[in-house]
């Protein structure tokens, strides 16, 4: 995948571990930004599988991924995308990672195929890690 893209939490963790679709997010990574509210999904899913505080930080650290502010005008941009996503059961964190490619022009990269149902009404491209 050429150009910017924003990745969402379960692209990043495909990545880390080894998962299907982990080719294609190792392409766009060096490219790619990312939610703090994403951000903090991938440290926490870590977290349970036992990683601690340093070894967390010192692997965002190695991955030199943009991490974009969840600020007031993203919040807000999260909570108009409700209505339009509910149906499919998108969460706050599919919600923040949709805002920010639409804020910032480019496609949202996840492995989470309901987002592709509600693409076209909202306005953004998605792509499938798998």
């Amino acid at each position: 995948m050429e150009g910017r893209s924003v990745l969402d939490a379960s692209a990043l963790l495909a990545a880390l571990f080894g998962e299907p679709g982990s080719g294609l997010v190792e392409e766009c990574i060096e490219q790619a930004i990312m939610s703090a509210v994403n951000l903090s999904e991938v440290a926490a899913k870590l977290s349970d599988r036992g990683l601690d505080k340093e070894d967390r930080a010192d692997l965002f650290a190695s991955l030199d991924l943009p991490v974009r502010p969840f600020d007031q005008a993203q919040a807000m941009l999260a909570a108009a995308l409700r209505c339009q996503t509910k149906r499919v059961g998108l969460s706050l964190g599919d919600r923040a990672c949709l805002a920010l490619a639409i804020s910032e022009g480019v496609p949202a990269v996840t492995t989470d195929r309901g987002w592709l149902r509600v693409a076209p009404a909202i306005g953004v491209e998605v792509v499938l890690a798998r």
